[in-house]
């Protein structure tokens, strides 16, 4: 089943057909927005606003665990998580959409894994941190949308609330990060640990620090992002077919 974790700026799921969806107690404690499990086009999917339904839980206190526990026991086996970023890399401008196949974490102090809590693998394979044949699966289905996308890109997570500098803007694009943003981690790893596939799809909402003229703001990204959200639910009512 497909689970879709909406980042800042999608916070539900339209054509996700819903009695409605609450926050989930779990072993962890309460998921950071609600869990709500409906169907499209038929087919069973649970969406969950990683950010509450407001944008009132900021990156770093985001329940990352929770979350994705709470996803795996409503049977979720594939994730698509939408994230938000800034761009660095070529082609990576507002407006874009950028499916990484790496990831970078420069994150501390957040609650990584479950490893001693269950019986997992506390040393998984971590190499492509977004499962390849998922990805495959995503990047196919853009391609038959006929929609544009960066199709790799080296993903930047940063602890966040605040936004970067522009010196660390240089060192993230020194380091080979492309775009940037701040809840790539630890939620690709803990979906890792889990077995669940994991795959993202980040519109760009600003260029990053010292890249753009103008200010950072939230209100300015989710502003850029929301013109391709339409594109993203057309992705995710197409994805839904394919996930057992």
């Amino acid at each position: 089943m497909l689970a879709v974790i909406g980042g800042s700026g999608l916070y539900r799921l339209k054509g996700l057909r819903t009695d409605g969806g609450e926050h989930v107690e779990t072993r962890y404690g309460r998921t950071s927005g609600p869990v709500t499990p409906g169907k499209i086009g038929g087919r069973p999917v649970v969406f969950l606003a990683r950010h509450g339904s407001g944008h009132e839980v900021p990156a770093h206190e985001v329940n990352y665990r929770a979350n994705v526990r709470a996803l795996a026991e409503a049977g979720a086996t594939r994730i698509l998580a939408v994230c938000s970023v800034g761009g660095i890399g070529e082609g990576c401008v507002p407006g874009a959409l950028v499916i990484p196949d790496q990831l970078i974490d420069y994150t501390w102090g957040r609650e990584h894994t479950y490893a001693g809590e269950e019986a997992v693998d506390m040393h998984n394979d971590f190499t492509n941190p977004y499962t390849p044949r998922w990805r495959r699966d995503v990047l196919r289905s853009m391609d038959k949308l006929g929609f544009e996308c960066v199709t790799h890109g080296t993903y930047a997570a940063t602890q966040g609330p605040r936004f970067e500098t522009a010196a660390e803007i240089r060192r993230l694009a020194a380091d080979g990060c492309t775009i940037v943003g701040m809840t790539g981690m630890p939620e690709a790893s803990l979906a890792r640990e889990l077995g669940i596939d994991y795959a993202a799809i980040c519109p760009v909402g600003n260029l990053a620090a010292g890249l753009s003229r103008e200010s950072l703001t939230m209100d300015h990204v989710v502003g850029n992002v929301a013109p391709v959200f339409e594109r993203i639910e057309d992705l995710i009512g197409a994805l839904a077919l394919k996930a057992d």
